[in-house]
């Protein structure tokens, strides 16, 4: 997938609080009125009847039904920008995510990327029965690099994990957040330009938060452009410079950290609390205020 340069686009949902974004470098991932619907088949089978004939009969009664999984949207994502995507479970949000990576095709509209996403946890696929240090050579190599250039990365692979003193034990002895920040070590040392990260970290301590945020830092500077999905809304407000967020497969808000998980910390507030008419209806204010973006080719 390829983004021409001649595209503009109108800006996000920037309030009063939230300052301005620079918009005028160059796009990185363009979603154009991209939406995905599943087809799956129905069975209604009658109540009355010996279980053969209900069974037959319910064949006959089947029928097709659309699933509209994420309706269109528009996004465009720029060079340096770090973006949170958040929303409560089921919302489509790794629907959103496996569709940038191409993992699944959209329905409707098209998604455009100046190179081929990384996902973490994808990409970086790690083999149970190796050893921390032959995992990293197996994702070095499966992402494209030469043996040379996997022992150029490794002093800096195993210093951002952590795990110096593990990496000769077998990965099937690691917890899940010590394969997490060794998915996230190695995922990062190709310098992807476009890094998508699911939930990973969440995982470790504050000196392992620390060193992946200044890794982030560093690909932003790097002309790069990251996708951050949690429910740690701390996580999100540190990390990122932009928030999306996403439910029941619709676009709610899409702005500045501070502002938008705060509306959605509101949001889930009232979940919590048993009021989901309240929820709703405050879901559909923030995105009547949405400033939807209209990408036009030029």
């Amino acid at each position: 997938m390829t983004v021409p340069s001649d595209i503009t686009s109108t800006d996000h949902d920037l309030g009063p609080d939230g300052g301005s974004q620079d918009l005028s470098s160059a796009p990185t991932v363009v979603i154009d009125r991209a939406g995905l619907t599943y087809t799956v088949r129905t069975l209604t089978a009658p109540a009355s009847g010996s279980p053969k004939r209900r069974w037959l009969k319910g064949l006959r009664a089947s029928r097709m039904s659309r699933v509209e999984a994420l309706r269109p949207l528009s996004l465009v994502i720029h060079h340096g920008e770090s973006v949170g995507v958040i929303g409560t479970n089921g919302s489509g949000k790794s629907t959103l995510m496996n569709m940038i990576t191409g993992r699944l095709r959209p329905t409707t509209g098209t998604i455009h990327a100046t190179s081929t996403p990384i996902m973490l946890g994808v990409n970086a696929a790690l083999v149970r029965t190796a050893s921390g240090n032959d995992n990293i050579t197996l994702g070095c190599l499966a992402m494209g690099m030469t043996p040379a250039q996997v022992e150029a990365k490794r002093p800096s692979i195993v210093e951002l994990s952590g795990l110096a003193g593990k990496l000769h034990l077998p990965l099937r002895s690691y917890s899940s957040g010590m394969a997490s920040r060794l998915q996230f070590a190695i995922a990062t040392s190709v310098d992807p330009e476009i890094l998508i990260i699911d939930e990973a970290l969440n995982t470790g301590d504050a000196q392992f938060r620390d060193r992946t945020r200044a890794r982030i830092d560093e690909l932003r500077e790097q002309a790069g452009c990251v996708f951050l999905v949690s429910h740690s809304l701390n996580t999100i407000k540190t990390m990122c410079t932009r928030v999306v967020w996403i439910e029941q497969g619709e676009l709610i808000m899409d702005g500045p950290p501070a502002k938008v998980t705060a509306n959605y910390r509101k949001y889930t507030k009232l979940l919590s609390e048993g009021l989901k008419d309240e929820a709703a209806e405050f879901r559909a204010m923030r995105q009547k205020s949405l400033r939807l973006t209209t990408v036009t080719w030029t």
